[in-house]
């Protein structure tokens, strides 16, 4: 239930777990728990930046409150430097509200600062930028990175994006994205009580590539990057931000920040605005035990020289499987891991590699195994330049999914992988999507960026994937929900050594659950520091989800080999996971 005051001027909503209360001296709305207790003031006349100017809210309106028997909201109309017109709207539910932000005018948005920004319209305040103010205890990022750090200090600064790698402030490519949410512990009287603020938006409108919480001492702002790719011409509704304290049913606010996270995705979910897939089917062999090749592709690296890459071949993953058969390891999936293919923009069999790539798919056909063949996303190899996008200075920087002529080439090129007279692979692994195109004056096609653009990447070899084989699995490493749709399998990706694996790798299939709850998950096997962590982690994979193997005979890193003891023991790990799943005897053994 929702309640409507008004005192002195200033308007307050009273809901089961939160109350939010106007000012009449200042532009902020300030939040409160159930019982009182302040958990920020927010900034409300946000700062919406078009490519080549800045936002100054000059003027700023009175409230108007309507209410019904479910909702209330609360609106105000300002004037802006740069818009013709805005508006902030909250909407404001029993176990949650959200902010909402409209403007109208003709440009293309650079970035949106929301709960901040520059401010003239009250000179008791100045001018300048304002933040909000926050009394947070302590913040979750649920997004991966290379240090495991998923918690910070609310007056520090952290960002969920798209794009990663591995270079300084950038090592967080491991999920692209996690849902764009982070948690907030904010009762004091009692630190496990949580928030998540998150995004929502709306089908089509998730052309942002970051979500940036900028934090101070005791304020705080968010910010959306668009990058400039998002014209607007006459009105335009921004993605919301949602505040969530319960999952629906719920009689008491988040306990942890998964609790948190989960309320965040079961309210898109709920208001349709992410794809649902209850209904789907998951064939039996989804689920059977993976062996990879990438790991031992690595450890011939470092013993003969060369880049992993090279050692994608043929010989050498008959090789592999032979060590494996002799002791009696039995994986359902094989995964041929990068380069087995001549370009990475066209995916056409590298024959010298892979003298007969049919062959062996139908071998390991034969053998009860299915075949996943490795694809690097975005990378322009071997694409003619007309079919990418490109910087100014027109050098391709990543096939342009938008362009139909690109579509048409990779859409041939999945028929090619997977068709009965082609390769005839069983789906695909597909990595590298950190690499997504982002920053000024990229030139592409269509209109689709950020999420858009991934979910038009991804959409594309999905659909063309089921068309060609009903049954294919598509792995990726993208686990937010409005990407559910085009995704069978979320690959939790390479560890990082030195730190705590097993806490990392419950955490990451965590956030996966929840981010896409009937996507299964595969475990992922590298790089590993050594055996002894290797053992480790093997006997948790079956809890996480399905066990992955990368190496057959040594691990890379040490180059320890895998002795007796060690395949007894992941024999022992796979014939329990086996156990519990009773339908892979029928395809594996």
């Amino acid at each position: 239930m929702v309640k409507v005051t008004s005192e002195n001027g200033s308007t307050t909503i009273t809901a089961d777990f939160y109350r939010l209360s106007t000012a009449t001296d200042r532009p902020f709305v300030s939040v409160f728990d159930a019982a009182g207790e302040l958990v920020c003031e927010l900034f409300v006349p946000s700062s919406i930046h078009p490519l080549h100017d800045r936002d100054d809210t000059v003027a700023l309106g009175p409230w108007h409150v309507q209410a019904t028997e479910d909702e209330v909201v609360m609106c105000i109309e300002a004037q802006s430097s740069v818009w013709k017109h805005k508006e902030f709207r909250f909407h404001c539910f029993a176990r949650r509200f959200s902010y909402e932000t409209i403007v109208t005018g003709s440009a293309c948005l650079a970035e949106a600062n929301m709960f901040g920004g520059y401010y003239s319209a009250d000179l008791r305040w100045g001018s300048g930028f304002f933040p909000s103010g926050q009394r947070f205890l302590r913040m979750f990022n649920p997004e991966p990175n290379v240090t495991e750090e998923i918690y910070f200090p609310p007056a520090a600064g952290s960002a969920i994006d798209l794009i990663g790698v591995p270079l300084p402030s950038r090592g967080d490519w491991f999920f692209t994205p996690a849902p764009f949410a982070f948690a907030c512990a904010y009762k004091r009287s009692d630190a496990n009580v949580w928030m998540a603020i998150g995004v929502a938006a709306q089908p089509g409108e998730s052309q942002f590539t970051a979500l940036r919480y900028h934090g101070q001492r005791e304020s705080f702002y968010l910010t959306l990057d668009f990058e400039g790719y998002t014209p607007v011409a006459g009105t335009y509704t921004l993605p919301a931000i949602n505040f969530d304290f319960a999952p629906p049913g719920d009689d008491a606010p988040a306990k942890d920040p998964y609790q948190a996270l989960a309320a965040h995705v079961q309210t898109l979910q709920a208001e349709g605005i992410v794809p649902q897939r209850w209904l789907r089917q998951t064939p039996a062999w989804w689920e059977a035990p993976i062996f990879c090749g990438w790991g031992a592709q690595n450890y011939l690296a470092l013993q003969a020289g060369g880049r992993a890459p090279d050692y994608a071949r043929q010989e050498l993953y008959d090789e592999f499987l032979e060590v494996l058969r002799r002791e009696r390891i039995e994986p359902g999936t094989i995964v041929l891991d990068d380069k087995w293919q001549a370009t990475y923009g066209n995916n056409e069999v590298d024959p010298e590699k892979w003298p007969d790539l049919p062959a062996f798919v139908a071998r390991q056909h034969d053998a009860g195994r299915r075949v996943l063949l490795w694809l690097k996303a975005w990378d322009p190899q071997g694409v003619p330049a007309g079919e990418c996008m490109t910087n100014t200075a027109g050098a391709p920087i990543a096939v342009d999914p938008g362009n139909p002529a690109y579509e048409r080439r990779l859409r041939s090129a999945v028929q090619g992988m997977l068709a009965l007279d082609g390769y005839n692979a069983d789906g695909f692994k597909i990595d590298f999507t950190a690499r997504i195109p982002s920053g000024p004056g990229i030139r592409r096609y269509g209109g689709a960026w950020g999420l858009e653009l991934m979910k038009q990447y991804l959409a594309i070899i999905y659909d063309e994937a089921k068309r060609t084989k009903p049954d294919a699995l598509i792995m990726t490493h993208t686990p937010h929900p409005y990407l559910a749709d085009v995704l069978d399998m979320i690959r939790l990706n390479d560890m990082n050594t030195g730190t705590d694996i097993p806490r990392a790798m419950e955490h990451r299939a965590r956030v996966a659950r929840i981010a896409c709850p009937k996507a299964i998950i595969d475990t992922d096997n590298w790089p590993i520091s050594d055996k002894e962590t290797w053992r480790a982690y093997l006997e948790l994979q079956a809890e996480l989800g399905v066990p992955s193997l990368y190496y057959s005979s040594h691990v890379d890193a040490t180059g320890e080999a895998l002795e007796a003891a060690d395949y007894d023991l992941l024999r022992k790990v796979w014939q329990g996971y086996r156990d519990r799943r009773p339908q892979l005897d029928e395809i594996t053994q």
